[in-house]
């Protein structure tokens, strides 16, 4: 800013300030905080969105400048659009992606796991089976392969109950199933630099995220439904 004053430029706003910001961040190597208002302006969300995100503890708290003055960094950026995409895409309340907000920070498999896309939530998913009965049965609706159907039993991430020694998988299992089997065409394949093995790892965190978005749509979409359609 100073400068700015003994060169007798304007100081940037606006728009021109995240740009020049944002060229100051890469030449200089450093990063530099925003403003509350900066914040709900690229985030698209207000500024008591954001009070009642950090009391709620979505957010961590930022660091005070004074008695009402705070400033945050890029990662309340990411942070932020990240909740708006679990709400707005995956359907799920804000009691649940606070859980699921304790996974964010690790591994890129963790991260990519969480950029799962939402059209496995689609209304077409109304259509699957409650169960299905069988392995054969299974792999023919979900399109899983016999060795990557046993590696994710053993995994615990697809979980059949036994009954009169045949396999019963839920609809959960179906869902799950469908979305292993297209993980590459969503960006979570080894070219992607993704290692299918991390699931084995965070298997809860998969469940989770998968089941829920699944059935809190569900809800909402059949909550939505008239009687004729419905049945």
């Amino acid at each position: 800013m100073l400068w700015y004053a003994c060169m007798k430029i304007p100081f940037p706003s606006g728009s021109a300030l995240d740009a020049h910001s944002a060229f100051l961040e890469r030449l200089l190597g450093v990063e530099f905080p925003m403003k509350i208002s900066e914040l709900a302006r690229r985030t698209q969300v207000s500024k008591e969105t954001i009070h009642y995100y950090v009391r709620e503890g979505l957010l961590p708290r930022p660091r005070k400048l004074g008695k009402n003055v705070a400033d945050y960094d890029e990662s309340y950026v990411n942070r932020i659009l990240l909740i708006k995409e679990l709400q707005n895409h995956r359907f799920l309340p804000l009691t649940m992606i606070k859980r699921i907000l304790r996974f964010q920070k690790g591994s890129p498999e963790r991260e990519s796991i969480l950029q799962m896309h939402p059209h496995y939530f689609r209304p077409v998913d109304q259509l699957l089976p409650k169960e299905i009965v069988g392995e054969e049965a299974f792999r023919e609706a979900t399109g899983l392969g016999r060795k990557w159907l046993a590696r994710m039993e053993e995994w615990g991430i697809i979980t059949p109950e036994l009954k009169d020694g045949q396999k019963i998988y839920s609809q959960d299992d179906i869902t799950l199933g469908r979305v292993v089997v297209d993980m590459d065409r969503i960006g979570l394949g080894p070219k992607d630099g993704f290692d299918p093995e991390a699931l084995r790892h965070y298997k809860d965190m998969f469940r989770e995220i998968v089941i829920m978005s699944h059935r809190y749509y569900m809800e909402g979409a059949l909550g939505k439904l008239t009687p004729e359609e419905y049945a």
